[in-house]
């Protein structure tokens, strides 16, 4: 009988308290198991000391659990994972079924509100990033990809770290509003810094729960994983 092939499931996790984060990540690993029986699905944040290096495998498919391809994707994990050979998944912010799954989503809670959709306005809570113009470029794409899919939706965009500010961007929107976090988990960003943000911005409407807790995810990233197998196969990263 044939090993299972890995996939290993990362995030940046918590450094001031890892293991809430840590064990998040595992039972979303767990709901991706279910998609993918011929794998074993592992998982490790990169706040956790060594459970990165504990959980690989030579040869396993890297699933990066972010929303960009940023500064962890592209310069922390490939230094952290020097000397093993995998493939990296599309991390998954930038999967190309996401803006269809989310468009659904965002559907489902503006009809089950009874709001008309010509009324009401997104607000696409992102992290933003002082390093780079990565994060923020893959949240105005997703962006226009929702705009292009519900075009009787208005959209707009607001960071935790660049300009424009979330409570910059929600000051404005009216009672039919919804924010909508472009996070994979709820770590401190969702929990703290964006309430406050809308806090701050008298902001009238409600907000959702991240992108990564959507009931489609964990069949996404089992799909990014089986497309990244393939491409192993073919076209490994030796780092």
């Amino acid at each position: 009988m044939p090993l299972p092939r890995i996939a290993l499931l990362t995030s940046h996790g918590q450094p001031s308290a890892p293991p809430p984060p840590e064990i998040h990540l595992a039972a979303i690993a767990a709901a991706v198991q279910d998609h993918l029986p011929e794998w074993q699905v592992r998982s490790a944040t990169l706040a956790s000391p060594g459970f990165l290096e504990k959980a690989m495998a030579e040869g396993a498919v890297i699933y990066p659990f972010f929303m960009a391809r940023g500064w962890f994707t592209g310069q922390v994990l490939p230094r952290r994972l020097e000397g093993q050979t995998y493939h990296m998944a599309t991390p998954f912010g930038l999967d190309p079924a996401l803006p269809e799954m989310t468009a659904t989503a965002l559907s489902s809670e503006i009809a089950a509100r009874g709001w008309p959709q010509e009324a009401t306005e997104i607000l696409l809570a992102a992290h933003g990033s002082a390093r780079g113009p990565k994060a923020a470029e893959a949240a105005e794409s997703f962006a226009d990809r929702l705009r292009a899919i519900l075009p009787g939706l208005r959209f707009s965009t607001g960071f935790v770290e660049q300009a424009p500010f979330i409570s910059e961007a929600a000051r404005p929107l009216g009672q039919h509003s919804l924010c909508l976090p472009f996070f994979a988990q709820s770590g401190a960003h969702v929990r703290e810094d964006i309430p406050e943000a809308l806090t701050e911005a008298g902001f009238q409407g409600q907000c959702l729960p991240v992108l990564g807790a959507l009931p489609g995810a964990p069949a996404l990233i089992a799909g990014a994983i089986r497309r990244a197998g393939d491409a192993l196969e073919t076209d490994p990263i030796e780092a």
